[in-house]
């Protein structure tokens, strides 16, 4: 069994993680939209979007993929954003191993959730798109959850909301955005490389190699990641999938277990003097000897190997991710330019696709997969929840961003000509129109059928 411990059992640090989260990113969509359109600021927005970026070693550049240098578009959606899949792999690990998908009973219901969440607004996309080779590309962008927003739209409720609730949103968008990582993976690769698919492989065997023989620096993970990262970035299959693939391959238990290092710990602890300090004396600074300072290390380096590599890493990416990373991907791709566009824009092609998928694609795969499953006895209804609260929840699934935009992106690349860029487009105004609209009436749902008062909730 693993030693790997999820630091809050009741999933709130989950939640209090993306909420503040979720604030940055709508700065980050307004601004975007604001430059994007105002004409001072249009051409420059982007200008800088089309700067080459560049880390050279001799002739040998980092940031190139096929001979070519990186734009700094290409450096967010390809080079941050493995940061960001790498920091989805492993939460999505952890919850496989200990969390809300560590077991059948727990896993069922989210995964049933997420994949009628997947599969119907596919559908309802392809059904508006049909006919069309290039628009149909766009089928996958309405699948995905976006769990920041998605919780921050629940947040506004508080403790109205059951836990069991929130819960189920979050493991769901967890078990959404590994079938975003499996569609980016199956259909958007492109003109493989074998000598880098090999060179991929090899530095897995490596990382693999490193887990089983318990290497546990994380050093040794993130440089072999990054060599991973552009292997598979050069070898066709999209740069992103390298971090899931390394995530998968950072060991999540501890060398000697949880047990040994408390009471290594307990044992130095003993040793340290008891020194009684008088009240003027509390905050100041005490001086300490070389054998202490020896003993305060021993014990600050058995605190730190009762955290797995794991955890330790999801920890330290969780700010970056959040609060730099995520607004960054968001400012240079939101940016929906309106010029020649108006509101029967919406109406029909992709955006028209994106947005039905969303708002009600969404909704009804989510409910309805749910709600058979649950009717076949298969699952339970969440703890505290009811059908009416449920379906509020399934509104609000319908709010996609991060991945949708990343996947709309990877459908109508720049490089099909300007058909695919106004496409783009699109795809943009729905996600933003479908994500705004879902987050509304979900609220609205939600305020109607939570109880009015948090000590109501079971």
């Amino acid at each position: 069994m693993s030693n790997i411990q999820h630091p809050d059992s009741s999933f709130a640090g989950l939640i209090r993680r993306y909420v503040n989260a979720s604030v940055l990113l709508i700065i980050a969509t307004v601004l975007a939209l604001f430059f994007a359109n105002l004409p001072a600021t249009r051409d420059l927005y982007a200008w800088l979007w089309e700067q080459p970026v560049s880390l050279s070693i001799g002739g040998f550049n980092v940031f190139s993929h096929g001979g070519h240098t990186l734009t700094l578009m290409d450096f967010i959606n390809d080079f941050l954003m493995f940061f960001f899949f790498l920091s989805v792999g492993l939460e999505i690990k952890r919850e496989v191993l200990c969390g809300e998908l560590s077991s059948r009973q727990k896993a069922l219901l989210p995964v049933i959730g997420a994949c009628g969440g997947m599969l119907v607004p596919v559908i309802v996309f392809f059904c508006v798109c049909y006919g069309h080779p290039l628009m149909e590309r766009g089928c996958a962008i309405p699948m995905a959850t976006d769990i920041a927003f998605s919780l921050g739209v629940l947040s506004m409720f508080g403790k109205r909301v059951p836990l069991g609730l929130k819960i189920f949103l979050a493991a769901l968008a967890v078990a959404d955005d590994l079938g975003g990582i499996i569609v980016i993976a199956l259909f958007y690769s492109q003109g493989l490389s074998w000598p880098h698919l090999i060179g991929a492989a090899i530095i897995v065997a490596i990382l693999l190699i490193g887990n089983k023989k318990e290497v546990r620096a994380k050093a040794f993970y993130m440089s072999f990641g990054l060599v991973l990262w552009y292997m598979v970035m050069n070898s066709g299959i999209h740069a992103t999938i390298a971090g899931v693939v390394l995530a998968f391959c950072i060991p999540a238990n501890l060398t000697r277990g949880t047990r040994y290092y408390m009471e290594y710990i307990r044992e130095y602890l003993k040793e340290y003097p008891d020194i009684e300090f008088s009240e003027a004396d509390r905050k100041k600074a005490m001086v300490v000897s070389k054998d202490d300072i020896q003993l305060l290390r021993r014990i600050e380096t058995a605190a730190d190997k009762l955290i797995s590599p794991l955890q330790d890493i999801e920890d330290q990416l969780a700010m970056p991710i959040n609060y730099v990373v995520i607004p960054l991907f968001a400012f240079a791709n939101a940016g929906v330019n309106f010029e020649g566009m108006s509101i029967m824009s919406l109406f029909h092609g992709v955006a028209l696709g994106v947005f039905l998928g969303l708002l009600i694609g969404k909704f009804l795969g989510v409910l309805s997969f749910s709600w058979l499953s649950i009717k076949l006895g298969w699952c339970q209804m969440p703890v505290g929840g009811n059908w009416r609260s449920f379906a509020s929840v399934c509104m609000v699934c319908g709010i996609g961003f991060t991945v949708s935009m990343f996947i709309a992106a990877l459908s109508y690349p720049t490089h099909l000509g300007a058909e695919a860029a106004e496409m783009l487009n699109e795809a943009k105004l729905g996600i933003l129109c479908g994500t705004l609209a879902s987050a509304l009436v979900g609220a609205l749902m939600l305020n109607h059928t939570l109880p009015k008062d948090a000590t109501q909730v079971a």
